[in-house]
């Protein structure tokens, strides 16, 4: 069954601000010490083998996974569960050992097994002339191409495989539309996923005979993207042809032409768009006390003069790897529950937007930090566990981080705990006090009181 919802497993919640009075510092008990997490040796093992190899060398291989294996994520290079199974289950229909451990010969097989699919499915990755859009197209099966209004279809001879690309100008359409448009539940029709995002939206679905996948992304150029809609019959066969339409889709490239379709007569000329560091948000800040913020101290490097929530802010201090700011009528919403000990398991990561919400992220721990699909200004985002308490901060993204379609893909983040944390603030910790034993609980649930702690950082030149 096709599941390209776990590429980017996210949600986006909104909250206002509350300002409330600080409170007196909460005496600090030892954390209790936890048993360190049990370590799978056949999967490190296979980690480090699979993390020897080049980046390119890496991404063939997941790729292959994709023509003949369960694999069905993003094509990154970054090793994870996902890729560790893909491997495994390639080796055992090939009846070797299923180790997740290729050897020359073995991933030389899987390369060319992997592009004989890919031949065998005609599956051609090109710009496409109507839209500007990079994509992947299988055009063995979808071998009828015509020209639509903003776009191209390609189909199946019997109708029941359907792929359209779109492009708008800018002014044409707008995210927000087409995404409640894509999200319309009827009797008939209902959304299995769905993730809006500033500048993206994925949504996926089924009708009582068929599935659907959606993808738009967003930028000066306008609005591009693609669906997916086929017949229930046929997910076996079509899911890997979307899986790897998705991974090879890129709605911006730099020598692609403007989107197609007329502009609007009455559109106002488009304004000239704005450098990266006035429109796009650096950092997420943490507000830990009146007019204190904390945020990720690599976030900084390159920004003079930040603003924390729109109000210019100034650095006080930076010690192991995060940053005190002053912010302006930052406003505190009273205190945060720390958790009594290392992370273990799942997390919750909530980053800011631009827009002033809080988007909230699921993860997981593991070796060098927090594993989870965190985008751009991710950094400095509280981390929590289940039960909502407070486990640190994303120290720092990826200075150049490698996008798939816009969104970058789950990887490993390092995280600056607690206790640096404590060590920065102080004797201005005035709220960060041990939380209580508690059950895990919704992601929405855990992110709610942090939520509106939560600001984003820019960089004004």
């Amino acid at each position: 069954m096709l599941r390209p919802v776990r590429l980017l497993p996210a949600c986006a919640i909104l909250l206002g601000a509350a300002a409330a009075s600080a409170q007196a510092p909460a005496p600090r008990p030892a954390a209790p010490q936890r048993p360190p997490a049990a370590v799978d040796p056949v999967f490190e093992a296979a980690r480090a083998a699979f993390e020897a190899r080049p980046e390119a060398e890496r991404k063939a291989v997941q790729d292959a996974l994709v023509w003949v294996s369960d694999y069905n994520s993003v094509t990154s290079g970054a090793f994870g569960r996902r890729t560790f199974e893909g491997i495994v289950a390639w080796q055992a229909q090939a009846g070797a050992e299923p180790t997740g451990i290729l050897d020359d010969r073995a991933r030389a097989r899987l390369l060319a097994a992997g592009q004989a699919a890919r031949q065998a499915a005609k599956f051609s990755v090109e710009t496409d002339a109507n839209t500007g859009i990079v994509l992947g197209v299988p055009e063995r099966l979808l071998a009828k191409r015509t020209r639509i209004p903003n776009g191209t279809r390609w189909q199946s001879a019997d109708g029941r495989v359907t792929l359209d690309t779109k492009a708008y100008a800018p002014g044409e359409s707008d995210l927000d539309a087409l995404f409640e448009r894509a999200t319309q539940v009827t009797p008939e029709r209902k959304v299995t996923y769905k993730l809006k995002k500033p500048d993206f939206v994925v949504v996926t679905g089924e009708t009582a005979a068929g599935k659907f996948y959606i993808r738009y992304a967003a930028a000066s150029q306008g609005i591009r993207g693609f669906t997916v809609a086929y017949d229930k019959a046929l997910a076996r066969e079509v899911d890997r042809l979307v899986i790897a339409a998705a991974n090879s889709f890129a709605p911006f490239p730099a020598d692609a032409p403007m989107a197609a379709g007329p502009r609007p007569a009455d559109a106002a000329p488009a304004a000239a768009p704005a450098s990266a560091a006035q429109t796009s948000v650096a950092a997420t800040a943490l507000v830990v006390a009146p007019r204190r913020v904390v945020t990720a101290a690599a976030a900084l490097g390159a920004c003079a003069t930040p603003l924390v929530g729109g109000v210019p802010a100034r650095l006080i201090r930076q010690e192991a790897g995060l940053a005190l700011l002053e912010a302006g009528p930052a406003a505190r919403a009273g205190a945060i529950a720390a958790a009594p000990g290392a992370p273990d398991g799942e997390v919750v990561v909530v980053a800011a937007s631009r827009e002033g919400g809080a988007s909230v992220t699921t993860g997981s721990t593991g070796p060098g930090g927090i594993a989870a699909p965190l985008q751009p200004g991710a950094a400095g985002a509280p981390v929590l566990d289940r039960a909502g308490r407070l486990l640190g901060l994303v120290a720092r993204m990826p200075a150049q981080p490698r996008l798939v379609a816009g969104v970058m893909p789950p990887m490993t983040h390092p995280l600056a705990g607690i206790e640096a944390l404590r060590g920065l603030l102080g004797a201005e910790d005035t709220g960060l006090a041990l939380g209580p034993d508690a059950a895990p609980r919704s992601v929405g649930a855990a992110a709610g009181p942090i939520a509106p702690l939560v600001l984003p950082v820019t960089c004004r030149p």
